[in-house]
């Protein structure tokens, strides 16, 4: 695992850029937590490749960049290939030749043998750069679920590229600002969609696409899509379950080689008891795993962990947590997470990768598996929309909606007051829409109120365009595998697999996905609708695979967030940071958003009239990440003239 940046000049003759490698050790510093090991840099006529490390494979002989036998190819790259050897040993068939035993090191020859098609050869958790000197391309690939980040941008005659943008940020040519049509996304969806970031003038490469520059042509391509066309042989459920747990586990497998301390991340849910209990099978070793857990009940799945970690045999770690000390790591959420993020998933993400990080180096997850099997409950909630749509609009309006209205308003998590109102206020919209307000923060009526007419005046305000346009590329021909489709794309790529990257590489830890593994993906999407989602039964034919391996009341349970306490914490220990952040004179500063509104919105849930942690969170992660945006932007920018 590593970090990883560089630049290429558009003008394909290049020139050598006086103080180049200074520079690139500069870039290389803002991120030595995704690389504490070492550094590795290469500089020459217009091009220059960085890297941190991260030690997991090949401790000895594992640097980068790397190259082929005669140096005209050369390669950096963040993350896992984990067919690595499988490769390597067609490689050698066909005459290549290795000075080491890194996975990295066979990327440089499989370019040789495929070109850009090499990718389609990967199974990995990958970002890399890859220069070819001959051709004086510059080729950089990003895996296919996104797992690890890529960012990159043209200034000045120059194509740039990082794991992060506050890499970018320290280029001096690299001058940007807020992304008005970004803030807008931000806002509905509680992140930012690729290929927008935050940034003006710097876009996310997205998942499963490549980025070429020749001939001062940046081309940008889709090398991967999944289909969700069912197979005309249909396994019987039996039959598909068995291959599933087949696949899953060579999946896990495959994730379990490392030349440093391994373990699972454990929650107690499906996805998570899966992965160890595969891992339990075919480790050598002890498994260990590792859990949190907090005092408030309506978030703690500890017991789960415990009960999963006893039945399975593992060594099993657990750090109890107060709601006091999480609360008070909000401050500094802004100083690590480069675009803003309001999943409140991110506070417990860090507590547990800083926890497990203490133990071990490599930790491997259930990531994916909802978006795969259909575990939102939200998907089930197409099937009741389209009940309720049925309605007539008199009972719904005159019976309905008031009863909602009325309900008394909890705090607990994802209590039924919460998902009523929110199903209720869908219900006006398209199926793209009503299904990222079930998720998401704020609803088009309600960016109508927040957004000042400055903001809106210059950006678009049809929020789910791309959303649709992603959709209307989807092959599926049913609403709950076009919503798999869409949270692949959109939640699991730039929500989920975001908050983990930065989460755990914040400590420099690594977490793999086996769910994410291309061929577990590809034959689930091609299994029938409800072998996923089975009458109310999520996780239908997953939890139907893994039975056997598992104590019986992990596939019996109900879906569980990992979640902390947001609308007390805003009414408690948060009060002062957010009434500091959100208030009208700070608000009005900035010219985004409608101060009387924000203030309406904080006492409104202060008074317990309203539950409003959803739209206060996102709003307050903003100001987080503008507040340390500003002032990091300021930092870098006087740092990097000193150090040059």
């Amino acid at each position: 695992m590593c970090g990883i940046t560089g630049w290429a000049n558009l003008d394909a003759r290049g020139v050598p850029m006086e103080g180049a490698r200074e520079l690139l050790h500069a870039m290389c510093e803002r991120m030595t937590h995704r690389g504490p090991d070492s550094e590795g840099l290469m500089t020459g006529a217009g091009i220059a490749l960085g890297m941190r490390r991260l030690a997991i494979i090949d401790l000895q002989t594992g640097e980068q960049p790397v190259w082929n036998e005669d140096r005209t190819v050369a390669v950096v790259l963040n993350g896992e290939i984990y067919n690595y050897r499988e490769l390597r040993a067609d490689l050698e068939r066909r005459g290549h030749r290795f000075e080491t035993v890194s996975d990295t090191e066979v990327l440089p020859h499989l370019y040789e043998e495929y070109g850009a098609r090499m990718v389609e050869h990967l199974n990995g958790m990958f970002a890399f750069a890859l220069w070819d000197a001959r051709r004086r391309r510059l080729f950089i690939a990003r895996d296919r679920f996104g797992e690890k980040p890529l960012y990159w941008g043209v200034f000045d005659n120059m194509l740039l590229f990082a794991s992060e943008p506050k890499v970018l940020l320290a280029h001096p040519s690299v001058r940007t600002g807020l992304n008005l049509e970004a803030l807008r996304h931000y806002l509905s969806f509680d992140y930012v969609p690729a290929p927008l970031s935050i940034y003006e003038g710097i876009q996310k490469l997205p998942a499963a696409h490549t980025l070429t520059l020749e001939d001062g042509e940046a081309r940008v391509e889709r090398y991967w899509c999944l289909s969700y066309k069912t197979r005309a042989d249909v396994p019987d459920e039996a039959e598909a379950a068995a291959h599933l747990k087949e696949l899953l586990s060579d999946a896990v497998r495959m994730r379990l080689v490392s030349d440093v301390p391994l373990g699972v991340l454990l929650s107690g849910g499906v996805d998570s008891s899966t992965v160890a209990a595969l891992a339990v099978r075919a480790s050598s070793e002890t498994v260990k795993t590792f859990s949190i857990s907090f005092a408030e009940s309506s978030f703690d799945e500890s017991a789960y962990a415990r009960a999963v970690a006893k039945f399975l045999g593992t060594d099993h770690h657990e750090e109890r947590l107060s709601v006091d000390l999480a609360a008070n790591l909000v401050g500094e959420i802004g100083s690590w997470m480069d675009e803003p993020l309001s999943d409140p998933s991110l506070v417990p993400t860090y507590l547990l990768s800083r926890f497990t990080r203490k133990h071990v180096t490599v930790a491997l997850g259930g990531d994916g598996g909802d978006e795969l099997f259909a575990g939102y409950p939200m998907y089930f909630g197409h099937k009741i929309a389209r009940v309720y749509d049925r309605l007539p609009l008199a009972v719904r309006r005159t019976l309905i909606e008031p009863f909602v209205r009325r309900l008394p308003v909890k705090t607990k998590n994802l209590s039924f007051d919460y998902k009523a109102r929110r199903f209720v206020a869908a219900a006006p919209y398209d199926e793209v829409a009503r299904h990222h307000i079930w998720f998401g923060s704020f609803m088009p009526t309600e960016q109508e109120q927040v957004l000042t007419a400055e903001v809106k005046r210059a950006t678009d305000a049809d929020i789910y365009a791309s959303a649709r346009r992603l959709l209307a590329e989807c092959d599926a021909d049913n609403t709950i595998e076009r919503m798999q489709s869409l949270d692949t794309q959109l939640y699991l790529a730039e929500d989920i697999l975001t908050k983990v990257d930065r989460a755990s590489m914040a400590v420099s830890l690594e977490v793999r996905a086996p769910f994410l593994d291309p061929r577990v993906a590809e034959f689930a999407a091609t299994l029938p609708a409800d072998y996923k989602l089975h009458g109310r039964t999520t996780k239908y034919i997953l939890k139907k695979a893994v039975a056997p391996l598992l104590p019986r009341f992990v596939t019996r349970r109900g879906k569980k967030g990992f979640g902390v306490p947001v609308a007390e914490w805003l009414k408690g220990q948060l009060r002062p940071l957010v009434r500091d952040l959100l208030s009208p004179a700070r608000i009005r500063r900035t010219g985004l958003f409608e101060a009387d509104y924000v203030t309406r919105l904080l006492d409104e849930h202060e008074r317990g009239e309203a539950n409003h942690r959803k739209l206060l969170w996102t709003l307050l992660m903003f100001e987080l990440w503008q507040e340390s945006f500003i002032e990091t932007a300021r930092r870098i920018e006087t740092s990097v003239s000193s150090e040059l």
